[in-house]
């Protein structure tokens, strides 16, 4: 190359994220700073926000006390054991929807229908069916759950280019390895994107279920906290679900980096 010449830059990233170190930690380093600025000095009422210490405090009274892990005991449970039950029925109709005609003429427009009910009214009628213990959280969880998973699924599988299917069988190859090997992977994005969203919605359904006859559980935390003006510990309560938040989103990110390496 002559020395004239400069050399032309890569522009062929394809919009490939990466990650940049310490953000993360800068971002919430930043907000707690704000946090006990905005409260230390008055610019915020103790009264509607403590200062991160007395919430501090209160969190490890809680530790000490082995309060905490009841509640983070019980509110686990109820959210694996109602997502886990949602998610997988959602996954198989999904799936149904997707590879098959009955199925999609079917299922589709019952679960077109069930989709926008606000999950959260139907609490009451679950305690009536249900009884007010573990089963009516479970199943305002899975019910919850349900029609995203089947979306994601669905949208999933009719994304996968057919062009592969078709070459696929043409070569014979048996349907159960052609769901496996190219329509799974092919919707994995779309999986692991409504498992994402589902996880979102079944902590929110899960703080819904626990205001209702639950003795332990992030939820009855919060509302305790709240009916006894003690701030401190209701916003304990709300980091806490902040952490199931971000511990989903990690574990997620963790099966996108092994399921999508061939992304």
């Amino acid at each position: 190359m002559s020395p004239d010449r400069k050399p032309i830059p890569f522009r062929g990233g394809g919009f490939a994220p990466s990650p940049v170190r310490g953000a993360a930690a800068a971002t919430f380093l930043a907000v707690l700073a704000l946090w006990w600025v905005s409260t230390r000095f008055g610019w915020i009422s103790p009264i509607a926000l403590p200062l991160p210490g007395e919430v501090a405090n209160a969190i490890i009274d809680m530790v000490r006390s082995g309060e905490l892990w009841q509640h983070l005991k019980a509110s686990l449970v109820r959210l694996l054991v109602g997502w886990s039950l949602g998610a997988g029925v959602g996954l198989i109709i999904g799936f149904a929807i997707g590879l098959s005609s009955l199925a999609r003429s079917t299922a589709l427009p019952l679960v077109s229908a069930l989709f926008p009910i606000p999950k959260i009214a139907l609490l009451p009628l679950f305690i009536i069916w249900f009884g007010i213990g573990e089963t009516s959280k479970y199943a305002t969880i899975a019910f919850g759950v349900f029609s995203p998973m089947v979306i994601a699924a669905f949208g999933g599988v009719d994304a996968v280019d057919r062009g592969l299917i078709r070459m696929a069988q043409s070569f014979g190859v048996p349907t159960r390895d052609i769901i496996r090997k190219i329509v799974l992977p092919g919707a994995m994005p779309a999986l692991l994107s409504g498992v994402r969203i589902s996880a979102s919605i079944g902590i929110i359904l899960l703080v819904a279920a626990e205001m209702i006859g639950a003795q332990y559980g992030i939820g009855a935390l919060v509302l305790a906290a709240g009916n006894l003006m003690q701030v401190d510990r209701l916003v304990a309560g709300v980091l806490f679900l902040s952490g199931f938040g971000l511990t989903v989103s990690f574990l997620i990110g963790l099966a996108e980096k092994a399921l999508l390496k061939w992304r």
